[in-house]
């Protein structure tokens, strides 16, 4: 690897820059500027799409280097992908700051204070045995009523850095259930349709673990049997968004391996932002003499929970899980939509609970500044988005918010209690889930009883 040096400037080394073919696609229209969250908060062109391709393109030429303040204009990037959609030229964004994000992560000295954190959250986030370690004084801080008070005197904001205050800031209640490695497995249909493999991801897995339990009771309701192969580790979608490449690369090879064996129909995932990179295997690994095919035939077979059971089709009946009709405002997390194009399924499947009623907000394609970890690396635009969308959905008068990732519905949990709006949110696997064992919600939107067992 050669890393072009011309005196004290960095640029783009020969592996893989972003390809001058997809940057010469871009014909500079502005459809992106709407439609891009860092340009509505910024308003700076070169925090746009189109003005970060005007940079790779004068990085890839020499005219420019990776200086601080150039990285910076990357780094705002939220990797939504709300471009790609809204572009009519075609663009693939997608791909051209994924190969830039490589770039700087291989070629950009960073200071040692962000090279440290970065690396401290790199170490721990994607692997689920090391963040339950870091959970257990954070449950300590919970139990013991110091986050409450921490809280209500604001301390974290005044005494911990930006980003020590960011990652408090979206820290859920935990549970004894956090350290529960794999979900209660349940017995095979003597019907099966199906033999699937659920992943159950590293972060949520920690922080929503029951999520992985609903899922299961649902597609175990449904006819399949359900493959949970030990030893999972996390599917790379984390170290990825940030250009982690050798990382990216290792996770992703134990995951393949870990699935090896399973003789599984599908790979099931049901956090948007893992199954975005879950299908993007292949070409991740593409230059790999290994894993190359290995990575592709494990793409072909990933489907989102939701994609799933919207194609397959529902089998156990569904009940109403409230006395009334319960209104949903659904959000539709950016991989999912933009990454990979489900927007339709969702909302099916939860219009077949009965009484469920569901509303659209303003600006529902905006991404609500979660995106991985930005969150916690570039706070400030995103807590402006994380208000703004929590403003838009509880504008609706949705009694209940439906979410299917992980890091949006830690992000709108924040901001909804920011707002001091007491609106709860589920996976829309939990409301399915609700509906199959007759689980009825109170006014506050709680689970309340359950008169039917799966």
């Amino acid at each position: 690897m050669n890393t072009i040096k011309n005196t004290n400037k960095i640029t783009f080394d020969d592996q893989y820059p972003p390809d001058p073919q997809l940057i010469n696609a871009c014909v500079h229209c502005g459809f992106c500027l709407a439609t891009c969250p860092s340009y509505r908060v910024i308003s700076q062109e070169t925090d746009s799409p189109r003005g970060r391709i005007y940079l790779m393109d004068q990085i890839n030429k020499g005219n420019i280097d990776l200086s601080p303040a150039i990285v910076q204009h990357f780094d705002s990037c939220l990797g939504c992908l709300a471009c790609v959609s809204t572009c009519p030229s075609g663009v693939q964004y997608d791909k051209l700051i994924s190969a830039t994000r490589f770039q700087i992560n291989r070629n950009y000295p960073r200071n040692w204070l962000d090279r440290l954190f970065r690396s401290l959250l790199f170490t721990i986030l994607p692997y689920p045995q090391r963040l339950r370690i870091l959970s257990l004084p954070l449950l300590l801080y919970q139990q013991l009523g110091l986050q409450k008070l921490a809280r209500s005197w604001q301390l974290p904001t005044k005494l911990l850095p930006k980003s020590l205050s960011a990652m408090e800031a979206i820290l859920p209640p935990l549970t004894a259930k956090s350290w529960r490695d794999y979900p209660t497995p349940l017995p095979t249909p003597s019907h099966t349709r199906y033999r699937v493999g659920v992943i159950l991801g590293c972060v949520q897995r920690v922080f929503l673990p029951e999520i992985n339990e609903a899922t299961i009771r649902v597609l175990t309701a449904n006819g399949c049997a359900v493959v949970i192969p030990p030893n999972q580790g996390c599917c790379s979608a984390l170290t990825h968004h940030q250009g982690a490449g050798s990382q990216t690369k290792l996770l992703a090879k134990a995951m393949i391996d870990c699935f090896a064996n399973a003789e599984v129909d599908y790979i099931l995932i049901n956090a948007s932002g893992c199954g975005h990179t879950l299908k993007e295997y292949g070409h991740i690994l593409q230059d790999d003499p290994v894993y190359a095919v290995k990575a592709q035939e494990f793409s072909n077979k990933v489907r989102d929970i939701q994609e799933f059971l919207d194609e397959v089709g529902l089998t156990a009946p569904l009940h109403p899980i409230t006395e009334h009709t319960l209104t949903i405002a659904y959000q539709d997390a950016c991989h999912m939509l933009h990454g990979q194009k489900i927007s339709l399924q969702p909302r099916r499947l939860l219009r077949q609970i009965p009484r469920v009623e569901l509303r659209e907000s303003i600006d529902s394609a905006l991404c609500c500044g979660s995106a991985g970890i930005y969150n916690i690396l570039q706070s400030d635009v995103a807590d402006e988005l994380g208000a703004q969308k929590v403003f838009n959905l509880t504008a609706t008068g949705a009694q209940i918010i439906a979410s299917a990732n992980v890091g949006c519905t830690l992000q709108l949990r924040k901001h909804l209690q920011l707002q001091n709006k007491s609106v709860p949110i589920y996976h829309p696997i939990e409301l399915l889930d609700y509906a199959i064992r007759g689980v009825k919600l109170g006014e506050n939107g709680e689970a309340i009883s359950t008169t039917k067992a799966l």
